[in-house]
């Protein structure tokens, strides 16, 4: 598959398809939306949000979560706001989502059957039940996320940050309050 996508992108480049979006480093919209990795909405979510090349900080991971403060979406949204000039935040979750009630539990086995050797299983250093953890009610997951970045100590308080559940085949936004 990264053969055949390297093709396209020689062919992509040869071609010069690159140049509708040439933009900068800052977002126009001054927004940063933190969504999830789902493959979903690779497309949807820029055009649900109406967002175009350039619009927006686009950070996203397993389930548009912030499990620590100090987590690498975290740290995108400090630099963000600090070095990208986003005044606002969305949070956007989105139905059924592969993250609601996922566990380490969920994931052991297959590890073990991939040859992870149980004594990766075992760490200290690192809570796999807590880290592999990933939520069981989308709105409260949401408005976790929203209170850990509203909350955090280098987020300054002129930004907005509100939460949303994006409806997955329609692209619906509800927002969640």
């Amino acid at each position: 598959m990264i053969d055949s996508i390297l093709q396209f992108n020689r062919q992509f480049v040869a071609s010069k398809a690159y140049e509708p979006f040439v933009t900068d480093k800052f977002p126009a919209k001054k927004l940063a939306v933190l969504s999830c990795m789902d493959t979903r909405l690779t497309v949807l979510l820029q055009e649900a949000l109406g967002l175009k090349n350039g619009d927006a900080k686009i950070i996203k991971n397993a389930g548009a979560v912030i499990p620590s403060p100090w987590d690498s979406a975290m740290q995108s949204l400090i630099v963000a706001v600090y070095e990208l000039g986003v005044k606002e935040i969305m949070v956007v979750a989105h139905t059924d989502c592969g993250a609601c009630n996922m566990s380490f539990g969920h994931f052991r086995k297959e590890m073990l059957e991939r040859g992870i050797p149980e004594a990766e299983l075992q760490r200290t250093d690192v809570d796999l039940n807590q880290w592999l953890e990933g939520f069981h009610d989308t709105e409260k997951s949401v408005r976790a996320t929203v209170e850990t970045i509203v909350r955090h100590p280098l987020m300054p308080k002129d930004v907005t940050v509100r939460g949303f559940i994006m409806e997955t085949v329609t692209g619906e936004l509800t927002e969640v309050k």
